[in-house]
């Protein structure tokens, strides 16, 4: 790992400023980067090889040669400082020696003092006035010439001639007493030192142990320090004074320059111009909403400021309170700047291109996009069927459409999607989804039932979507079929038929007998037609989810409308708060293909996590900025999601009593695909009434786990799935902790449970008894019996006559019964756990390996 080099450091390495830098970088990478910014490798060869080529030496021997060249002179001019600086230190020795040779020369003595008492022997020169040091004179002539130190020359003797500060030089005499009143001694005579005299060896020096010699005078040494006190004080007042400060005094105390009132005033003037004329220059980008401390400091101002003139424009708001666009630019304008509307770039903007950015030589003819709407039982499924000349009804669960179904189907050489959407009330969401990414919407209303509440739902929702409406009336083979009473409700729901000179197209068609089929395609592809629908395939793939699932095998499932632009395998697509790459693209048929252009619907995989149906998917190049982006809209759901838990205060207190009386339902709900999720959560969130308010507090796609039955334990929650199943170690938890367990296929079933338990009047006649559960181990194709099982009782038993629950990856994908149940070549009326046996179902016969077949059966009962 390489040490982090900040782009401050590169330039002050290369000589060069960090703008320069800045400005190289911001031109060869993308982003914004500051001095502080650290630089990876290849911004770094970016640099080094741009100053490289920039300062690209020529010749090397000239380079080397001008190096050598700068040494030397460096050199020679030091040399030359050294030389200076050695020529100025001898003259100014030289002259310090000359000034202490004056100085000697005037202050030599015109008489010599007599000397109080003459020592046996006469000192050597230049040692008379000298004091003793530990008690023995010191050898006579190492004063007179002693070497300088600290570039002072040193007198002859240590205070032979040396003057005292303040008082005249002593005479020459014994050591610095000549000058002080001498008490009467005998008279003796003077005696000169001889300046010829060798002087003496050290050791040879003779003490005086008179009592003269030994006294003491303490008024000299305090006469001394006394004069040393007064030229280190001077002349100061030592007495303690008061002193009054003063702000003038203050300032000049801390160095600041003391100013007038005239020049105060003049440089109060003198600011306000200043900031009168940068107000003048200021330019300012406010966005939509923005606070008043925010405006503020764009302005430049103070907050109070701000506040004053808002109050002027009869805006009363605090430094915290949100203000508009438009009153935030008067308050700017009435200062004198110059207002803009901040552009607010999002990384949705820098990510995907918009749509209507094609330009229309790149727009190609495109296929339309039809969904099927209507009342539940209207016979949608089977006129799709009649279509696709396939039978997808009776693989319904109680032959009603509970997901969306996305078909490509060709009508006269040109392909159409068609889009199947549930009738049923409770999928009023996923109608809506499907209404908002089409282009026609066929409402089917049967002819014998006329208009219905959710054929007023599905026409509200193509009006909504605004796309066009086509009226398909089935169900014409019926003996009470009336078309007529048909187009007279239309009218009421502001349809007017073609027939009765509106614009509304009613075909009467017969999904059972195909009557009317062609001529409701061919006016679909008429009104495809005049709608001149069109899309750039030449960009990056925009789509919308429709349905997503979790398999177990393939991870994130999606089932993708591509709107606009071809999705490819491999490409980096964000859907929602959920980001992949696109592994394997599978068509309406179940063939893998490679590319999908628009109005093409695909099942894709290669996503983290399972989309919201409704979610729109885009492909995208940049996968940095994407997952930045997924992160962002993740943090903003869980920031939505906390926001909706209210907390207790004051305000709510007394509501969050009254509700203390509101019993509460908490519901699990599972289901195979995310569209039945929210469905089956809606719908029974709808259920809540004034005394009892069931709350759905969790939803996702796959199997019932052991997670799932943990939180209902712990929140007291019934667990309801939809098309799924348990895993046999959260069956097992779930019967240790007492967790209610309640799956369904259709979604009346479990609406009617819930409210019957709701009421009070639960009372179920019938229940699922459990048998057995095997593996199937082996799957056989036998000419003249279809398929057969080779299956291994994990546990329980496998009776003749038992309810067959085939159970692939947790989700249930047939109910069927069994057919035959054999051991070896005999058949038997049961299997027990551990037996190996062999199967046969009434009608599936999608059988695989692995599967899991689960017995049960239904048990009538009443409760005591």
């Amino acid at each position: 790992m390489i040490e982090k080099y900040r782009v401050h450091e590169v330039a002050k390495d290369l000589g060069v400023a960090s703008k320069e830098v800045v400005d190289l970088l911001a031109a060869n990478f993308q982003g914004e980067r500051k001095s502080m910014t650290a630089l990876n490798e290849q911004e770094l060869s970016v640099i080094f090889n741009h100053y490289t080529n920039q300062n690209q030496v020529e010749s090397f021997d000239e380079y080397f040669a001008a190096g050598r060249a700068r040494k030397e002179a460096a050199q020679e001019a030091a040399r030359k400082a050294a030389e200076q600086a050695r020529a100025a230190q001898e003259a100014a020795r030289q002259e310090a020696a000359r000034q202490a040779a004056a100085q000697r020369a005037a202050q030599q003595p015109k008489a010599p003092a007599p000397q109080a008492a003459a020592p046996a022997r006469p000192q050597q020169g230049g040692q008379q006035n000298r004091p003793q040091q530990n008690g023995r004179p010191q050898q006579g002539g190492q004063g007179q010439n002693r070497p300088q130190q600290n570039g002072r020359p040193q007198q002859g003797g240590f205070n032979q001639n040396r003057p005292q500060q303040g008082r005249p030089a002593p005479q020459q005499g014994q050591g610095g007493q000549q000058n002080r009143p001498q008490p009467p001694r005998p008279a003796a005579q003077p005696q000169q030192p001889n300046r010829n005299q060798p002087p003496r060896q050290r050791g040879s020096a003779t003490v005086d142990m008179r009592a003269g010699a030994t006294q003491v005078e303490l008024d000299r040494y305090n006469e001394k320090y006394d004069t040393l006190a007064q030229q280190k004080v001077g002349n100061q007042n030592m007495t303690a004074q008061k002193q009054k400060l003063t702000q003038r005094s203050a300032e000049r105390r801390r160095g600041k320059p003391v100013m007038s009132r005239k020049e105060r005033e003049d440089a109060k003037m003198r600011r306000l111009e200043l900031e009168r004329q940068r107000r003048k220059n200021l330019e300012v980008a406010l966005p939509e909403e923005m606070t008043v401390g925010e405006l503020a400091a764009r302005l430049h101002l103070t907050a109070s400021e701000v506040i004053k003139r808002l109050m002027t424009l009869g805006v009363m708001a605090s430094i915290s309170d949100t203000i508009d666009y438009d009153t935030a630019a008067m308050v700017a304008m009435e200062i004198g700047a110059k207002v803009e509307k901040e552009v607010v770039v999002t990384i949705e903007d820098r990510l995907f291109q918009v749509e209507n950015e094609d330009d229309d030589s790149t727009l190609v003819e495109r296929p339309p996009i039809v969904v099927v709407m209507g009342h539940v039982d209207h016979g949608k499924t089977s006129l799709l069927d009649a279509i696709r000349n396939t039978n997808v009804t009776e693989g319904e669960a109680g032959g009603i459409t509970q997901h969306i179904g996305a078909y490509q189907v060709m009508v006269n050489d040109r392909p159409v999607t068609f889009l199947d959407t549930p009738g049923h009330a409770a999928f009023t969401s996923m109608r809506a989804r499907g209404a908002q990414v089409t282009d026609i919407a066929v409402i089917v209303v049967a002819a014998d039932d006329g208009i219905m509440p959710q054929t007023v739902e599905a026409i509200n929702h193509a009006k909504a979507a605004g796309v066009s409406i086509i009226v398909a009336i089935n169900k014409m083979d019926k003996p009470h079929a009336n078309p007529d009473k048909v187009m007279q409700e239309l009218t009421e729901y502001e349809l007017v038929p073609e027939a009765w000179g509106g614009d509304v197209p009613c075909m009467p068609v017969s999904a059972k007998t195909g009557d009317g089929i062609p001529d409701l395609l061919e006016m679909i592809q008429l009104v495809a037609d005049t709608s001149e629908l069109k899309a750039n395939p030449d960009r990056m793939a925009r789509g919308t989810v429709i349905e997503a699932k979790l398999d177990k095998g393939r991870g994130p499932v999606a089932t993708i409308l591509v709107q606009t632009g071809t999705l490819h395998a491999g490409d980096a697509v964000i859907a929602g708060s959920t980001f992949g790459r696109v592994r394997v693209m599978l068509n309406d048929r179940g063939e893998r293909v490679e590319e999908a252009g628009p109005s093409t619907p695909v099942e894709i995989t290669g996503l983290d996590d399972v989309p919201e149906a409704g979610d729109v998917l885009n492909a995208v190049e940049d996968e940095r900025l994407a997952k930045e982006l997924v992160e962002q809209r993740k943090h903003e759901q869980k920031e939505a999601q906390f926001s909706a838990y209210e907390k207790v205060t004051l305000d709510n207190l007394f509501s969050h009593i009254s509700q203390g009386d509101v019993k509460e339902l908490p519901i699990i709900v599972k289901a195979d695909v995310q569209g039945s999720v929210e469905a089956v959560k809606q719908s029974l969130e709808k259920l809540s009434n004034e005394e009892v308010r069931v709350k759905v507090i969790h939803g996702a796609v796959g199997a019932v786990s052991e997670s799932d039955v943990m939180l209902a334990d712990a929140s007291n929650a019934i667990i309801v799935g939809f098309n799924v199943r348990p895993d046999p170690v959260a069956k097992e938890n779930a019967e240790r902790d007492g967790v209610e367990l309640r799956f369904y296929r259709i979604i009346y079933d479990a609406i009617n449970d819930v409210e019957t338990a709701i009421k009070g009047m639960l009372a179920p006649k019938t229940r699922e008894v459990e048998l057995g559960r095997a593996e199937v181990r082996q799957v056989y194709k036998i000419t003249g019996v279809g398929t057969v099982a080779g299956c291994y009782v994990l546990e329980g038993k496998i009776t003749r006559n038992a309810e067959i629950r085939v159970v692939r990856d947790g989700i249930i994908i047939a109910d069927d019964k069994l057919a035959s149940l054999k051991r070896f070549k005999d058949d038997v009326k049961e299997v027990a756990k551990g037996y190996e046996c062999g199967t046969g179902l009434n009608k599936f016969n999608d059988i695989k390996e692995g599967d899991i077949f689960e017995a049960y059966e239904i048990e009538e009962y009443r409760e005591s």
